[in-house]
């Protein structure tokens, strides 16, 4: 076997585990993922069905740990795979994959694509076959601390701004507050708006926060490109500035992949559990108003829709708590077809929007979206993932729908009761 030929099958011998074995000996071959899945659903190629993805993983699991897969590869009808191929899949899995879970959830068998994905992923990462911006955003995040290359300088900035317009201070590394509230890149540039309505709502609820200035990034790019190691290095240091802080609770913000690789997946990363909680913004701002803590007033009159972030509501359980604090500002929320966990991804997720490469099929692939909208008519999108937000902007553009889209929780800090 040459070097290329063992390179390819050696990485991916390596990611194959008891769970992967499982899920590809017992995949019935029923097609239903296909269905499920935005990439095929708008293309209608064959070639985007979800666990055709996996064809590489697949190979290697056949012809390295089952007795048929050896035999075929031994008299020359299975041919192993090589480095070349392997590259060649690089925009199936990371161009035309936002890890939704969407196919997962339909799977007749329950197996879960998405955990797969991101074992042939970390395989192709290894193996040098990860895109080049997904890689880079990476490589930002673990040196810099931000995938967008954001620096403590430009939050202390943004900080500055939302203090003089507000008037209230934005604490910073404060020990023993309550909460510690992340960010995205994208909140502290993009939607500064954010954070001064964290500021807004922890003032109006009488609550201690404080963000950190060694750990304000919550995105986690080592989720993105599928490598545990980084991913791991990235909790870590959120987990450590927690406890230094010593906070009862991390607010993770509106950032899908952020929740997910914190929340659910942050523990077994570092492999223990946390001596704090974890919550999504709109998980506390829901405790808030069963608390009476949140009050808001008057109720906006436009058509609203939310749109379900994949990792926060598919993935992350959060379903009900978005739609409590819509019914809190508006008399005129209306569901798309297929809500909640059923909702169709954005198609940016997973860090398809930080690969250049994967604009154009992303594009096509919003036109799954684009159909949900026009069924509703909304004259506003709201939606609580800043990733979704920037993604949801630039789909709307392309397709010349005048539709703005809006945070959720900037919507309710814009309906809070004055002092």
């Amino acid at each position: 076997m040459s070097a290329s030929l063992s390179r390819a099958v050696n990485v991916l011998k390596e990611v194959i585990d008891a769970p992967i074995a499982s899920y590809f000996a017992s995949c019935v071959h029923c097609g239903l993922c296909a269905e499920a899945c935005l990439f095929y659903t708008e293309t209608g190629e064959p070639k985007y069905t979800p666990i055709h993805k996996l064809e590489p993983l697949r190979r290697v699991y056949l012809q390295e740990y089952t007795l048929i897969g050896r035999l075929l590869k031994w008299v020359g009808l299975s041919k192993p795979l090589s480095d070349a191929e392997l590259a060649q899949w690089q925009p199936l899995v990371y161009d035309s994959c936002t890890m939704c879970g969407r196919c997962s959830m339909v799977c007749p068998v329950g197996n879960d694509i998405v955990y797969m994905i991101r074992k042939l992923r970390e395989g192709m990462a290894i193996a040098g076959h990860a895109p080049a911006g997904v890689a880079a955003a990476t490589r930002r995040t673990i040196e810099i601390g931000s995938p967008m290359g954001v620096k403590l300088s430009a939050l202390k900035a943004q900080i500055g701004h939302i203090e003089a317009v507000t008037g209230l201070p934005v604490p910073l590394d404060q020990e023993g507050a309550e909460y510690m509230v992340l960010l995205s890149s994208m909140e502290i540039i993009n939607f500064p708006e954010y954070l001064s309505a964290i500021t807004r709502i922890m003032k109006q609820a009488g609550k201690t926060w404080t963000l950190c200035s060694t750990a304000f990034e919550a995105t986690n790019s080592g989720i993105q490109i599928g490598v545990s190691d980084l991913a791991r290095v990235i909790v870590l240091r959120i987990v450590e500035a927690a406890e230094r802080l010593k906070v009862q609770t991390v607010i993770s913000p509106e950032c899908g992949h952020a929740f997910t690789a914190l929340r659910w997946e942050g523990p077994n990363l570092i492999g223990r559990p946390y001596g704090f909680k974890v919550k999504h913004i709109l998980e506390v701002l829901d405790e808030l108003r069963a608390q009476g803590l949140l009050k808001t007033q008057g109720f906006g009159d436009k058509r609203l829709t939310f749109h379900d972030p994949c990792q926060l509501v598919r993935r992350g359980g959060v379903i009900e708590q978005p739609r409590n604090l819509m019914r809190m500002i508006s008399s005129n929320f209306v569901e798309t077809a297929d809500p909640g966990k059923y909702n169709w991804c954005c198609g940016g997720g997973g860090g398809v929007s930080a690969n250049d490469d994967a604009e154009a099929i992303r594009l096509i692939a919003f036109k799954r979206k684009k159909t949900q909208l026009d069924a509703v008519k909304p004259d506003q999108l709201v939606t609580a993932c800043a990733n979704c937000r920037i993604v949801l902007e630039e789909g709307l553009e392309h397709y010349q729908m005048n539709l703005p889209v809006v945070g959720l929780t900037e919507m309710i800090a814009d309906h809070l009761v004055s002092d």
